[in-house]
């Protein structure tokens, strides 16, 4: 079942990519918890750990659970490889340190989650590689960054938590032009609400944590692109070496949240579209950053590049950090957690958690104000998500 027809939908390629039975002629993906492998001579044995021959070693880089989850990714990104991580953070850690090297250069959205942001300023500044910041939504403020050592191009889209557009097809241009790689974490839609590689991306990134697995359940992530990119550019070589390695279990859970997808993205859309419309109506928030609504700076842009507006809501409220909290301390239902993509609501405040650790400076410049508070929709009835957002709106 691994060789999809091109010709299936998303929703089938969902269900069906991956699957390697075994000789049980199990229905469901067999899962493989197993450290290693075992040859059937020291010729084989040789021939694998030469690449002379396919298949499994060792569980740090071949699995066949791990490859299930691979496949299928794959499948529904429309890309020729993937390499799948421990998590979403290790995804962009293993593209960055597999494909730079000292002096290289990257630009980069300043409208990035803030474990990223940390990651470029703070670990890979050791390496003496140097990112450039600069607005997810001005082409040209990229073009200006490029630089003769720039080498890879970052963001995402929409972007965390502003839900912020990028024009990847415009970007993608820009890097083309600069000998660069355009990389493109798609955590937020999904492949279900867009595919970054058909508008011209050479890299998508996937925190698996998050929509792909959609229970809250389990860490994942992934790098997907060409094959002789991903696989043979150094990324499958970086994580063969160094081991963030995702672990079978956790790949199977995901492949088993996969299934449903494209369902539990519709309904996430759908639910979030109704709270932002609604949101905007309320008289103490002063702004709703949806991409599904007209008022979205980048609203027909996105129209364009994604199928819907997705599952994430962020807002403004008026009085700041002790509205922002008081709404956080008032919910009885949805969750008070830095997670998203689960099908439970779940509420932060990104200025003291996701980008707590970031300096004030950057903050400002990313728009992360005291009074911004990120819900990501789940899939519970609107109107209970309403009823308990309305105990702190409206004391």
């Amino acid at each position: 079942m691994s060789g999809m027809s091109d010709d299936f939908e998303l929703e089938t390629l969902a269900l069906h990519t991956g699957i390697h039975r075994s000789q049980f002629n199990e229905h469901s993906e067999a899962l493989f918890l197993t450290s290693s492998f075992v040859f059937d001579s020291a010729a084989q044995a040789a021939a694998r750990f030469s690449d002379a021959e396919p298949g499994n070693i060792y569980s740090r880089f071949t699995n066949p659970t791990v490859t299930a989850f691979q496949e299928r990714l794959a499948a529904l990104e429309g890309a020729e490889a993937c390499v799948a991580t421990s998590s979403g953070m290790s995804a962009i850690l293993a593209c960055t340190m597999g494909l730079l090297r000292a002096g290289d250069h990257i630009v980069a959205s300043r409208s990035l989650f803030g474990a990223t942001v940390s990651l470029f300023n703070n670990i890979l500044k050791r390496f003496n590689i140097e990112t450039t910041f600069v607005s997810a939504t001005d082409v040209s403020a990229w073009e200006a960054a490029v630089r003769p050592a720039t080498r890879l191009l970052f963001m995402e889209t929409p972007s965390n938590p502003l839900t912020e557009i990028s024009d990847i097809a415009a970007l993608a241009a820009v890097a083309r032009k600069a000998g660069a790689w355009l990389a493109v974490d798609n955590c937020f839609c999904s492949p279900a609400l867009q595919r970054p590689l058909e508008w011209g991306a050479d890299l998508v990134i996937h925190s698996a944590t998050k929509y792909l697995e959609g229970q809250g359940r389990v860490l994942g992530g992934a790098v997907l692109g060409k094959r002789d990119l991903v696989m043979d550019g150094g990324i499958f070589g970086f994580l063969r070496t160094a081991g963030p390695t995702l672990s079978p279990f956790n790949a199977w859970v995901i492949l088993k949240g996969m299934e449903t997808l494209n369902l539990r993205m519709e309904r996430h859309s759908e639910n979030a579209l109704e709270i932002a419309r609604w949101l905007e109506a309320q008289p103490g928030v002063a702004k709703v950053h949806y991409p599904g609504l007209p008022s979205h700076p980048q609203y027909e842009l996105a129209s364009r590049q994604q199928k819907t507006g997705g599952g994430i809501v962020s807002f403004e409220l008026k009085n700041g950090r002790e509205a922002a909290w008081r709404v956080v301390d008032s919910v009885r239902m949805i969750s008070i957690t830095a997670n998203l993509g689960d099908a439970k609501s779940t509420l932060t405040h990104p200025a003291t958690t996701t980008h707590g650790r970031i300096s004030q400076e950057n903050r400002d410049a990313a728009g992360i104000t005291e009074g911004l508070l990120r819900i990501a929709v789940g899939l519970e009835a609107v109107k209970d998500i309403k009823a308990d957002l309305a105990r702190g709106l409206t004391r």
